[in-house]
């Protein structure tokens, strides 16, 4: 494969496309543990999330 003319444009694609799927995953992890602070900063004014409550209620 290397020997092909055009290895550099596919090994170019190849860590072009590596580099794009790393960020995507680095801003969901940081999106993560963004709404988590966010979550947490709620919960501690006394905020709930209505998926936690007892069932049966409306």
């Amino acid at each position: 494969m290397m020997d092909s003319p055009h290895a550099g444009y596919i090994l170019a694609s190849y860590l072009l496309a590596a580099v794009i799927v790393a960020g995507l995953i680095l801003l969901a992890v940081i999106d993560d543990r963004t709404q988590r602070k966010a979550l947490e900063k709620l919960e501690a004014q006394g905020l709930r999330r209505r998926s936690t409550g007892k069932t049966g209620e409306a």
